[in-house]
């Protein structure tokens, strides 16, 4: 279940049934309670996207499904900023965590509105190396040439068609 304030009936401080109101120009969800004074923003939550390079395969990219996912859907790995992480050491981790591979090269390549999942999404280029060892997290991954590589319209398949147009290949 994702994080939706705006369906929030109740305030997570003090009980109080939530109210909507306008603040700063957006609907909000309000704690009318003034001695609490919870507001619920519904900020977007910051995500980590890996678009993985395999240096030592030939440079494959490598696109992974989600065990949570249909056969046939798959995206980058992604995860999110532990507290005080920096974005570049937290798409590293999640490559090793979630793959098992270690990133040799960490590149920016753009942030991405996700506004359906509520997120902001941080994509790196990250070039790996080593032996892909999925965890619980992962069902599968494919591994494409670059040419072959495609981009899609949704989340972080934005990231992959700048990308690929960056490289001339788009």
């Amino acid at each position: 279940m994702r994080f939706d304030p705006e369906h929030w009936r109740y305030c997570p401080r003090c009980g109080t049934g939530l109210a909507d109101a306008h603040l700063g120009g957006l609907p909000r969800r309000v704690c009318p309670d003034t001695a609490c004074g919870f507001i619920a923003w519904g900020n977007p939550v910051p995500v980590v996207c890996a678009l993985i390079e395999c240096i030592d395969r030939d440079g494959l990219m490598l696109l992974a499904r989600n065990a949570a996912w249909p056969e046939g859907k798959f995206a980058l790995v992604t995860g999110f900023l532990e507290r005080d992480e920096a974005p570049e050491h937290a798409v590293a981790r999640e490559v090793k965590e979630e793959t098992g591979l270690d990133a040799q090269a960490v590149h920016w390549i753009g942030n991405y509105n996700f506004a359906e999942a509520n997120q902001v999404l941080l994509v790196y280029h990250v070039q790996a190396t080593g032996e892909i060892a999925l965890n619980e997290e992962l069902a599968e991954v494919k591994l494409i040439a670059r040419d072959r590589l495609k981009g899609w319209e949704r989340g972080t398949g934005y990231a992959v068609l700048d990308w690929l147009a960056r490289q001339g290949l788009g």
